[in-house]
């Protein structure tokens, strides 16, 4: 059946204070909302400085959602610059209050001026990661370990075992040779097959079993739902096009990702076809197009979509799509 997804980064252009209560509010609102009428994830993701407000902590909205659902899962793109044990000790909580309904994705980042305002060396970022990664293993299992030269144990181990859901990010061959190294799964940032192919090659080489990489659609389309894409492309196509700007500012030539643009107008970015604007039957001829395994993405709140919008949007997924897409 059909993956239904909603992402979530709480971007507010113009950063009014009351504006951007409002959509952390409706973040947790409409996760509830979407636990409630069968929605299968949502995806939250984390920058810092950003001058929208992008969100910079995730996991203090995932607690939020999970205080307010019960059954949906949430997965965070992506761990940046934390500190490990506290890391692992914010994640077993989180894993217990959610009955292990978290998934983080672990990637590197490709802004170096977030490495420098959190006082972290950008050249040395494979190697910071590595001492995350290396450490949440360590830390979930309950039992000392020794740890920057002094033995530590992080209580309580979470309840998923052996520990949450953990996956490397990212688009290069070296992410692919830290996840196999590490016995994790590979989340792919854009549709790279021949990544997943090289994981697939080391994990048999090294013995790994029960690993996998994801693959993203060759094409992403994040979709707001609508009665009249014409009118909702004209009323909300600068939204659309402002998280687009801005995540194609924050990208360089060695970045592969799904959500790449190279649009420069509402009409550039509408052919592109990355962020579409849907009737809720050619939400369903997308998802036939994708087949059993596909994913139908939602992002309401995009780039300052205002809020009563979205939230018609959602409602109109919910009534209109949700119940045929197991038909």
């Amino acid at each position: 059946m059909t993956l239904t997804t909603l992402r979530f980064n709480q971007a507010t252009p113009g950063l009014d204070r009351r504006e951007v209560s409002a959509r952390y509010r409706a973040t947790v609102e409409m996760a509830a909302f979407a636990d409630g009428h069968g929605f299968d994830l949502v995806t939250l993701e984390e920058h810092h400085g950003a001058d929208d407000g992008w969100s910079p902590s995730p996991l203090t909205t995932a607690a939020a959602v999970f205080g307010a659902t019960r059954r949906i899962g949430v997965i965070v793109c992506a761990l940046l610059l934390y500190e490990p044990l506290r890391l692992a000790e914010d994640v077993a909580v989180l894993d217990h209050l959610s009955s292990g309904r978290l998934t983080l994705v672990a990637g590197l980042g490709y802004r170096p001026e977030e490495y420098a305002a959190l006082g972290r060396d950008w050249k040395q970022r494979g190697k910071l990661q590595d001492e995350v990664l290396e450490t949440l293993l360590k830390a979930w299992t309950g039992e000392p370990f020794e740890y920057r030269g002094r033995t530590v144990r992080v209580t309580p181990p979470p309840l998923t075992r052996p520990h949450p859901g953990l996956m490397v990010g990212g688009s290069s061959r070296v992410a692919v040779r830290r996840a196999v190294r590490l016995g994790l799964p590979f989340f792919t940032a854009a549709y790279l097959p021949e990544l997943v192919e090289y994981y697939r090659t080391l994990a048999a080489e090294a013995g790994f079993e029960g690993g996998f990489a994801t693959l993203p659609p060759e094409r992403t389309a994040m979709v707001h739902c609508t009665e009249d894409p014409e009118k909702a492309w004209a009323e909300y196509g600068h939204c659309f096009l402002h998280e687009a700007r801005t995540y194609a500012g924050w990208q360089t030539a060695d970045i592969s990702s799904a959500m790449a643009s190279a649009a420069t107008t509402p009409d550039e970015l509408r052919a592109e076809g990355i962020y579409s604007c849907l009737t809720p039957d050619e939400c369903l001829d997308l998802a036939r197009a994708e087949g059993p395994l596909g994913t139908l993405l939602l992002h309401p709140l995009c780039g300052g979509l205002p809020v009563d919008a979205a939230w018609e949007s959602l409602r109109l997924f919910a009534d209109r799509v949700i119940p045929r897409l197991a038909g």
